[in-house]
């Protein structure tokens, strides 16, 4: 077992960070902290109440002039200092996600280094992303800070996306209140460690933990805050947006997905098998671009299905500290609970095990890599998003039923496919309905693209220019003869 990091207190684990500051919550409440590999405490998390949410508003709106009136090249050297400091930590701090989330060290390692580039790459072009340009002789664009930013993010991968979220506010000149995941919260404070290190004001970045629903209502009741960003599930996601109309903020919702994958007749079908079962066991499932509804050409779907048994089964579950493990355990019992519940449904209605489909026996929450076949179309398997180690495959007979059992979710937030015809590529391109496609492989969204759901999936965009522009108002400036675009 990893070792975790060193008591801030004698009976809280992690502090939350107000005004420059580690506190305990106000009123000294706490959380438990599991450790997933085994089902026993860690150790415990300070819980926010609402005067220390208050707090944290009254420091984000008092340092909210001074920093984005702060040069956004100072920002951005702010930022890549962050990156350099928490890269120099990526070995504690991996070993410590990976004890309280259940991904391997190496996973957590690949990781912390993405989120090291999300800071660089925000770092970076903080002084292009906010510079005036110009539209034409006599009108420019001025991009300015929107405000203050309520960001919240998931369990799943805390550093990545405490990364993504920090880094293109924090660049745009943005003051932020970080609601971390209670159940990864290590990550959410090297982040904040390493952000103060490297010289961040008093005010402009807070952490806080607690109660999800009490802390979401009274940040967004504050009209402070101009903008929410959130990466969770569909029904949060839905209930934050509900909850910013009340004062019109501006929202970034990465919600949940149901990724297929089609694989057709002239695809690499050892690639294919073997990218898709490394892709898709990854962090247990737990990642909402994963892939979960395969897709074979009925021609070779039998070959093709021996092939991903055979890959799913040489994934190696074990504890997430051993170097030989492949696949660490699921992050919760509420996520084994889903996928007896799933496996069970699809079982019911007729689907075939073909490996896998069962809780492993050893403490903590095991589940062994699993695909379906056969399932019946109203299964809950195929309209829920799995969120774990399941996999379903079903053969199909032409491109335009692939193309239409593809798009048949509420989801869209990635889509796959293996050809090597040009001729089906423009095709599936142009019909797949997702936020992003990608061809012949499977790959997380990097620092410089923007990334974003459609449909059921969320709006708004994170990474890239677009991801900074997300806490920017562009002002635009009317009748200007000489034009000064510097910063």
């Amino acid at each position: 077992m990893a070792e975790r990091r060193p008591r801030m207190s004698d009976n809280i684990d992690y502090k939350l960070f107000i005004n420059g500051a580690w506190r305990l919550g106000s009123i000294g409440a706490d959380l438990p902290l599991l450790n997933p590999a085994t089902g026993h405490e860690l150790g415990r998390v300070a819980v926010a109440s609402a005067t220390d949410l208050d707090d944290a508003l009254t420091s984000a709106h008092a340092s909210l002039l001074q920093w984005s009136n702060t040069p956004a090249g100072e920002r951005g050297a702010l930022l890549i200092r962050a990156a350099r400091i928490l890269k120099g930590k990526i070995d504690i701090a991996a070993a410590a996600l990976s004890t309280e989330q259940g991904k391997t060290v190496a996973e957590a390692k690949g990781e912390y280094a993405r989120a090291v580039e999300m800071l660089e790459w925000n770092g970076t072009h903080a002084a292009k992303t906010s510079a005036p340009y110009s539209i034409d002789e006599r009108r420019i664009i001025v991009p300015e800070p929107i405000g203050v930013v309520a960001a919240f993010t998931p369990w799943n991968y805390p550093a990545v996306l405490n990364a993504r979220k920090l880094g293109a506010s924090i660049a745009a000149g943005c003051s932020v209140i970080l609601k971390a995941a209670e159940e990864t919260p290590s990550a959410g404070v090297y982040m904040i460690e390493a952000l103060q290190e490297a010289g961040i004001p008093p005010g402009v970045v807070s952490l806080v933990f607690g109660d999800p629903p009490m802390i979401s209502e009274h940040l967004l009741a504050s009209p402070s805050v101009r903008a929410v960003s959130f990466t969770g599930s569909t029904p949060v996601g839905k209930q934050l947006a509900k909850i910013a109309a009340r004062n019109l903020q501006r929202c970034v919702l990465e919600l949940g997905g149901h990724s297929p994958v089609v694989v057709f007749e002239d695809a690499d079908l050892s690639k294919a098998a073997w990218s898709i079962s490394e892709y898709k066991f990854e962090c247990a499932g737990q990642s909402c671009n994963a892939p979960s509804r395969i897709l074979v050409a009925r021609s070779i779907y039998k070959e093709f299905l021996a092939k991903l048994v055979r890959a799913a089964e040489k994934i190696r579950v074990g504890a997430p500290d051993d170097p030989e493990t492949d696949m660490g355990p699921m992050a919760n019992a509420r996520r084994i609970e889903a996928m007896e519940r799933l496996t069970k449904d699809a079982v019911d209605r007729g689907a075939k095990v073909e490996t896998g489909g069962r809780r492993i026996g050893r403490p903590g929450f095991y589940w062994a890599p699993t695909i379906l076949s056969n399932v019946h179309p109203e299964s809950k398997v195929l309209r829920e998003e799995p969120f774990g180690p399941i996999l379903t495959v079903a053969a199909f007979d032409t491109i335009e039923e692939a193309i239409a059992e593809a798009n048949d979710t509420e989801y869209g937030l990635a889509s796959y496919f293996f050809t090597e015809s040009p001729k089906v590529q423009k095709r599936m391109i142009r019909s797949l309905v997702a936020g992003a496609v990608s061809m012949n492989h499977l790959k997380g969204v990097s620092a410089d693209a923007p990334n974003a759901g459609v449909k059921q999936s969320g709006y708004g965009y994170e990474g890239g220019v677009e991801g900074v522009r997300a806490f920017q108002n562009l002002k635009l400036v009317n009748g200007v003869k000489e034009l000064l675009l510097s910063h």
